[in-house]
């Protein structure tokens, strides 16, 4: 049996990516369902793809895709929330990323939940790993854990 992890703090990240949560979120207890949580994972990490210029997901010849993630929660997340999700790379392999991720209520210096999400870049027609270039390395590596 694995050790439950503490919250992170929000001082460990120095990037975050707001995430309003939606009425379709929310469960029949009252609380955004833990399915979500994953979601909003992937759109914090893709919109930061994209706003870096990394990846057009429509276009690009190479794409990335989720092969693992998990999270461990903490605190309910409920609607209308605008969550800050907080990311950084804590391994970067020639063709995978390794993020942590935490969500965080606004104006809370502990996570609600936070959790593993690795991506391996492939070719976007054969889906084989495909090796992550020097530029968006350089990129990627701007986002290294430093705690």
């Amino acid at each position: 049996m694995s050790v439950r992890p503490t919250p992170a703090a929000r001082n460990s990240f120095a990037v975050f990516r707001q995430i309003a949560t939606r009425w379709m979120d929310v469960d029949i207890y009252g609380h955004v369902n833990n399915v979500q949580y994953l979601s909003f994972f992937d759109t914090a990490v893709n919109g930061w793809y994209v706003d870096k210029g990394l990846i057009d997901p429509a276009r690009s010849s190479n794409i990335f895709l989720v092969v693992e993630t998990g999270c461990h929660y903490f605190a309910e997340l409920k609607f209308p929330e605008t969550i800050d999700a907080g990311i950084k790379v804590s391994k970067l392999g020639s063709s995978s990323v390794v993020y942590e991720i935490a969500l965080f209520k606004q104006g809370e210096a502990e996570a609600a939940a936070q959790g593993r999400f690795v991506h391996v870049l492939v070719d976007r027609e054969t889906r084989r790993p495909a090796r992550i270039p020097d530029a968006m390395r350089e990129v990627l590596m701007g986002l290294s854990a430093t705690t």
